[in-house]
């Protein structure tokens, strides 16, 4: 495990969304003879169908929320869009089809950090997605991270009701603090162009967490970085899916609780560890560092 003080950037977080739920139709017998011509039951309207409608704009970020058939997608500017799938889209990683009327696969395989791109329709209420890309090994990801989550929900559900108060509480007393004391720095390192950890940075990373978990009030803060291989796009990009590689694990494996980490962020090829002029310091760049805060106004508390 790597320790050492880096520079480091928390990126806004993505708002939530929420669901608004249809009252249900009054009964037959209730209803009066002279309500009888006023009231109707509204019903919401149904997409069209998909070859019918204008082409879109092509989307392509990560999912950062989900309810029901509708997904939010952030892109690389911080930016957010909402789309709407129906039962023509089609869903699809490389190298295989995932029907969206599946039970087990489809529409709950997007997951929130997904990488996606998503091929839209013109609709007067909103975008619809007309198919939805994404990579086999992310795909194995959001999978690793359904099965591993469950499981802990479950177990952990009624420890979350009880400590809800809390969580707020804390949530405000961060929410406009910007200064921190950066306790520890862990930095795990990835191939050329890849995002998936390695054995090694698995093991890292728990072990990261448990040092930070024996600190008050202390908070995660990922940040990726690349080597200077590549374009600044293609640099982005790769960035932000190393961040949410880590993220991911350190939830979902080893148990850091998402409240207590601030929102991830991708640097590309900024602030380097090492010169990229070798293939030694390029090894040094490509990496995630884990940045173990606490607030000033807190430390010690």
């Amino acid at each position: 495990m790597t320790t050492q003080s880096n520079a480091w950037a928390a990126a806004l977080g993505v708002a939530g969304l929420v669901a608004a739920i249809p009252a249900a139709p009054l009964l037959a017998q209730q209803i009066s003879p002279e309500q009888a011509d006023v009231l109707t039951t509204v019903y919401a309207p149904q997409p069209p169908a998909l070859d019918t409608l204008a082409q879109g704009p092509d989307i392509e970020g990560f999912i950062s929320d989900r309810v029901g058939n509708r997904v939010q997608v952030t892109m690389a500017d911080g930016s957010s869009v909402m789309v709407t799938l129906t039962d023509e889209t089609s869903i699809r990683a490389k190298g295989g089809f995932l029907g969206l009327g599946r039970e087990t696969l489809g529409i709950a395989s997007l997951l929130n950090g997904l990488p996606v791109e998503v091929e839209t329709r013109e609709w007067d209420r909103g975008l619809i997605a007309a198919r939805v890309r994404f990579s086999a090994s992310d795909l194995e990801t959001a999978e690793m991270i359904r099965s591993g989550t469950a499981g802990r929900f479950a177990r952990n559900e009624a420890a979350i009701e009880e400590n809800s108060a809390a969580t707020e509480a804390l949530r405000g007393r961060f929410g406009d603090i910007d200064k921190y004391n950066v306790k520890a720095t862990t930095n795990v390192y990835f191939d050329t162009g890849k995002y998936n950890l390695s054995p090694r940075a698995r093991n890292e990373l728990c072990a990261a967490a448990a040092q930070a978990e024996e600190m008050d009030n202390a908070l995660l803060l990922v940040v990726g970085y690349t080597d200077s291989t590549g374009s600044q796009e293609v640099n982005q990009r790769l960035s932000e899916q190393r961040a949410a590689s880590v993220v991911n694990y350190l939830q979902q494996q080893c148990g850091w609780a998402p409240y207590r980490m601030l929102t991830p962020t991708g640097m590309a090829s900024a602030d380097p560890a090492a010169d990229n002029m070798t293939e030694y310091g390029k090894a040094q760049n490509r990496r995630v560092a884990v940045n173990v805060l606490v607030s000033k106004s807190v430390d010690g508390f």
